[in-house]
């Protein structure tokens, strides 16, 4: 990762985001974060904004200071989202919305005006997060799994539509990690989700780190619309 790269992550607050920015922050980069709450980073290289990645005003705020501040964007990495394990038919209206809001609709807002910054410049890298629980076909995950679902599909396509500004975009679906999103999850339930791994095992942050490092290496320039599922579904 080369100095002075401008890095775009939503949702690094805590856990795998926070976990990213400070990543980038070692390795140079200049990273403008976001999540609901403040900040939780403090470094000179490290700007905060407090919103919701579906306010699509406070979103075109973001990107216009990123605009107006450094006239470019090298690489964003949606990491941003939300969960609920529940059976269908104990799934509320309201929460099916805000999880498709937050993990398809916040994906695509972002993706959308990164683009338009990106191209300008004829180069970008996209890392989008999708899960396991979409191949496994996890029960009692049905809306979540469908948001993580149509993040893939929305990877593969805009895939398409975006190479020939140099923009690269691909998804990384991690086991689970040991976050608070997981922490929330009885035992039993992740126990039964790694039983259907090839390797069972959760995810460490390290684990995806890497494989979001191998996506933004320059040499790997013709990898785009790819999906990598960690721990073999």
């Amino acid at each position: 990762m080369k100095k002075n790269k401008i890095i775009l992550i939503t949702g690094t607050r805590k856990g795998i985001g926070r976990s990213l920015a400070q990543h980038f922050i070692k390795q140079g980069a200049l990273v403008i974060g976001c999540s609901r709450g403040e900040a939780a980073i403090k470094n000179s290289n490290y700007k905060h904004f407090a919103l919701s990645i579906t306010d699509e005003n406070k979103v075109s705020q973001l990107f216009n200071y990123i605009r107006n501040k450094h006239h470019r964007l090298d690489v964003l990495i949606n990491n941003a989202g939300i969960a609920a394990m529940n059976h269908s038919l104990m799934t509320p209206f309201t929460t099916a919305k805000k999880i498709l809001e937050t993990n398809t609709a916040g994906t695509f807002l972002f993706c959308r005006e990164a683009a338009k910054i990106m191209r300008k410049n004829s180069y970008g890298r996209v890392v989008n997060f999708t899960s396991v629980a979409v191949p496994l076909k996890l029960e009692g995950e049905a809306v979540y799994a469908a948001s993580k679902a149509a993040v893939i599909s929305l990877t593969e396509i805009l895939a398409k539509e975006l190479a020939d500004f140099g923009i690269t975009i691909n998804a990384v679906g991690p086991s689970p990690v040991d976050t608070d999103l997981i922490r929330s999850i009885p035992s039993k339930k992740i126990k039964i989700l790694l039983s259907k791994q090839a390797i069972h095992q959760m995810s460490s942050i390290q684990d995806v780190i890497r494989v979001i490092d191998f996506y933004l290496d320059p040499k790997n320039s013709l990898i785009t619309g790819q999906v990598i599922f960690l721990g073999g579904v």
